[in-house]
């Protein structure tokens, strides 16, 4: 690691590394805080570092690539916010536009010209739609999806596979038992079996358990949602042939397909996995990016499907913040800047770049592992073979291992997910030297875990 000093960055004006931001509280201070004021200190769990070793940083600002702690150490930022800064920190085109929606009010409750707007550019990149309806989130955006599909289709059956996650609402909240297809059981306390005894959880690639289920049950089930690209696991990445037997399977029982896409959508393609694959979905989930760093959910499909949601049909969806004015400035901005010849091709290069960097690193370090990819999502393997493609074969020794180095790469100057079976995610404002920084970091880790106690 660089030794520690005070010094000031030009372009931001805080302290670069080390000490204390000026006028902030320290670390240890707002721990203590958190703590007493929020469970377990956090508003989301994952934050809480439980999986890694280490309390959590708390993140003062972000700037382009990179983020910097209450403490003033700089990191390269990998996480992206957990995928929505596709074009990083603070962009200056999505800052002025949201400075330009402020001047005109925080909220109406109402439609307003930038909602209209950004819902013409998300059907533009989805040629199968017809109509979007915005949400706050991507889980609501997967819960109105499914509402629509049980209404359009007079059914109650739902279906998932295990390792996809579709937000925290009831009907989703589930894990897949140790059969090839079971009925969903809670996998939180306060959702009640009930609630999800009409989910059925599938393994992710494998062909002849979707047939099973759909030759048992077929015409009990309304929607089946995957998400085309799984990455709430690991990057689980699936066969072309396996998605699109479950299209087939979908069309041939009456039942509805939803790409939950609030990872994927905007990510990997302008039209996400859908426009990747060349299937068509009959709803599609979107969130994350489309919101340029707002919180913005939305679900879209043909217009058939679409009334059916009030107010031209009976299936009632609503929501006061759907639509809001400040998130739509920053969806729009976002999805304008990402029209620019060149975007996507560039974040493939730099997605493959950090994905043979830490390649390099760990056939350096002679640890066992593998690196997935699409496009610019990138998930470390820490186990031999061939990386999975369904969660029950990622083993929880890398996990365990992942749990030591994740602290030894931050101490190094690299921010990555505080959890073995989340993504990293690279965006147009890191560059060659920010990647290379973050494969030194990662090395540097690796070498300070396994260093006297040889190779795992």
């Amino acid at each position: 690691m660089a030794p520690v000093t005070d010094t000031m960055d030009e372009t931001t004006g805080g302290v670069a590394r080390g000490g204390k931001a000026a006028g902030g509280a320290s670390h240890a201070d707002l721990l203590r805080r958190a703590l007493a004021t929020m469970p377990g200190g956090v508003s989301s769990p994952v934050r809480a570092f439980g999986a890694v070793e280490g309390d959590p940083p708390f993140v003062a600002r972000g700037q382009g690539a990179r983020v910097w702690d209450s403490d003033g150490r700089e990191y390269v930022d990998l996480v992206g916010s957990w995928g929505p800064l596709i074009l990083g920190h603070a962009h200056p085109a999505v800052l002025d536009a949201v400075r330009g929606a402020l001047g005109d009010g925080l909220t109406f409750g109402a439609t307003c010209a930038a909602e209209v707007e950004l819902a013409e550019r998300i059907l533009a990149r989805f040629p199968f739609a017809d109509k979007v309806r915005f949400t706050s989130s991507g889980t609501e955006a997967t819960m109105g999806a499914v509402r629509l599909a049980r209404g359009a289709t007079g059914r109650s059956r739902i279906v998932k596979f295990e390792g996809c996650y579709h937000g925290h609402h009831d009907a989703l909240l589930v894990k897949g038992g140790s059969g090839l297809a079971t009925f969903g059981t809670p996998s939180s306390a306060g959702v009640p079996a009930e609630f999800t005894a009409l989910t059925e959880v599938l393994p992710l690639d494998d062909e002849e358990a979707a047939t099973r289920l759909f030759e048992e049950k077929g015409d009990e089930i309304a929607l089946v949602a995957i998400e085309p690209m799984p990455a709430n696991a690991g990057l689980l990445v699936q066969r072309q042939a396996f998605l699109q037997h479950l299209r087939d399977l979908c069309t041939e029982h009456g039942a509805l397909l939803l790409f939950d896409e609030v990872i994927s959508g905007f990510r990997v393609a302008p039209g996400g996995m859908t426009e990747r694959t060349g299937i068509t979905p009959d709803l599609v989930a979107v969130g994350k990016i489309v919101g340029g760093g707002m919180p913005v959910g939305a679900f879209l499909g043909p217009a058939d499907l679409m009334d059916r949601l009030a107010p031209l049909g009976p299936v009632y969806h609503a929501g006061t913040l759907s639509g809001n004015p400040i998130a739509m400035a920053a969806g729009r901005a976002t999805l304008d800047v990402l029209e620019q010849p060149g975007t996507y091709e560039r974040l493939e290069l730099l997605g493959a770049r950090l994905q043979s960097g830490w390649e390099r690193a760990l056939a350096d370090a002679g640890v066992a592992g593998s690196v997935a990819r699409v496009g610019s999502v990138l998930w470390m393997c820490l186990q031999d073979g061939p990386t999975p493609r369904a969660f029950h074969l990622v083993r929880e020794e890398g996990a365990a291992l992942y749990g030591k180095l994740h602290g030894a790469v931050l101490e190094a100057g690299a921010w990555m997910a505080p959890s073995a079976y989340e993504v990293a995610f690279v965006s147009t404002a890191h560059d060659e030297a920010l990647v290379d920084r973050a494969v030194d970091a990662f090395a540097a880790g690796l070498a300070a875990v396994t260093s006297g106690a040889g190779a795992p």
